[in-house]
């Protein structure tokens, strides 16, 4: 995986402005230089640098890729007290310095894709007391495990680690705050919540943003559930036509081709994954195998039908065994047999086709009594990622 990383570099690898301040700050030496880009030291207690990071939009969720972009900015103070001055001696109150002039936290986002920082050159705001603020603006797209169990009621955490490599925690401490921003909703997926923390007894300084997004399901609704729910419906009006119109075949093999290409777009536009898919996937693939079985069923009863019709059509004419008969007891009409087994045969058929049919009714209902079973009491229970299942996995910890 590759890291979105944004961290302060030596100056004659980039095009810099000269430094913006008085006079004072200019460094005589290197090594008065090279001090001044080193973390400032503390004592015996890490350096404090107050975070605030400002959510203001999040877009192209994509659960086919599990990706998420999402724009930042982030809000930085902490205290260098080698850039205070003598405020009598000094009237400014303040100074605006180029960012490779002094010392600033370079982060790495864990699960960035890329990262855009929208400012190559920040600057950063020092008063007369030795108090930093910076601001640094970014956009970034980023990997989610998306929980698509309910899709498309689904709803996910997305997290957002920035790690500060180049320090330790002896060294660097984080107080982290978020704020939403977000005032667009006119998306698929909605923000539902933003949380931050500062994860204990890490190696290195970090923090974490959490966004918990909610699928809104009116899209998926409308061009997945909505067209399903109609071909079932469709199917199940079947019972209208009678079992030996010709035209009942031809209905049902439509209705099955028109579900195979439904199933198969439907299977494109859902993510597959190792564990948890979602339920729509296995929910519709029963309606698919129960519209196979009623279509099977139709082609079967009217190819016994129409057997049967031929061989009674093809039977030998009684007439010559009439001529053998006695005059006196011509016995029965020779006609009312083969009707009254013609009939006999349909009724059996039709009878059949009405017990499948309820059948097949009670079975629709069953499945979609199940899949409300499911959906609401069954949670998803995936196995844990090999970097935590491994021995040594995991993110580094004291």
């Amino acid at each position: 995986m590759s890291f979105g990383i944004w961290a302060p570099r030596h100056p004659d690898d980039l095009d810099l402005h000269p430094l913006a301040g008085p006079s004072f700050f200019n460094f005589n030496s290197p090594e008065e230089v090279q001090e001044g880009r080193q973390i400032p030291n503390n004592g015996s207690t890490p350096l404090l640098v107050d975070v605030q990071v400002f959510v203001s939009t999040v877009f192209n969720v994509d659960i086919l890729r599990y990706t998420v972009s999402s724009k930042l900015l982030l809000q930085l103070f902490w205290l260098d007290t080698r850039l205070a001055w003598n405020a009598s001696e000094h009237l400014q109150r303040g100074v605006t310095l180029s960012w490779d002039s002094l010392w600033t936290p370079g982060f790495t986002i864990q699960e960035a894709l890329w990262v855009d920082w929208q400012e190559q050159s920040p600057r950063a705001r020092v008063d007369q007391d030795g108090h930093v603020e910076l601001y640094l603006a970014l956009t970034t797209e980023t990997t989610c495990d998306f929980d698509l169990l309910h899709f498309p009621r689904d709803q996910s955490d997305c997290s957002l680690s920035f790690f500060a490599f180049s320090n330790t925690v002896n060294e660097l401490e984080f107080r982290a705050h978020v704020v939403n921003e977000i005032v667009s909703i006119k998306r698929d997926y909605v923000v539902q919540d933003l949380k931050i923390q500062v994860p204990p007894k890490q190696l290195v300084p970090c923090f974490q943003v959490t966004v918990r997004l909610q699928n809104t399901a009116l899209k998926a609704v409308i061009a997945l559930v909505v067209p399903g729910e109609a071909l079932l419906l469709a199917d199940m009006c079947r019972g209208l036509l009678p079992l030996r119109a010709t035209e009942r075949i031809a209905y049902k093999v439509t209705l099955l081709l028109g579900y195979f290409v439904f199933y198969s777009s439907l299977v494109q536009t859902l993510p597959s994954s190792s564990s948890c898919n979602p339920l729509l996937i296995y929910y519709f693939a029963v309606l698919l195998l129960l519209l196979f079985i009623s279509t099977m069923e139709t082609v079967l009863l009217a190819a016994l039908l129409a057997r049967d019709n031929l061989r009674a059509k093809s039977r030998p004419s009684p007439a010559p065994r009439d001529e053998q008969r006695d005059h006196g007891n011509p016995g029965p009409n020779p006609e009312e047999a083969p009707r009254g087994v013609k009939g006999s045969r349909r009724s059996r058929a039709a009878a059949a086709d009405d017990i499948f049919f309820l059948v097949y009714v009670a079975a629709v209902v069953c499945c979609h009594f199940i899949f409300a079973g499911f959906w609401m009491w069954v949670p998803c229970k995936s196995a844990p990622p090999p970097g935590e299942s491994a021995p040594h996995g995991g993110q580094p910890r004291l």
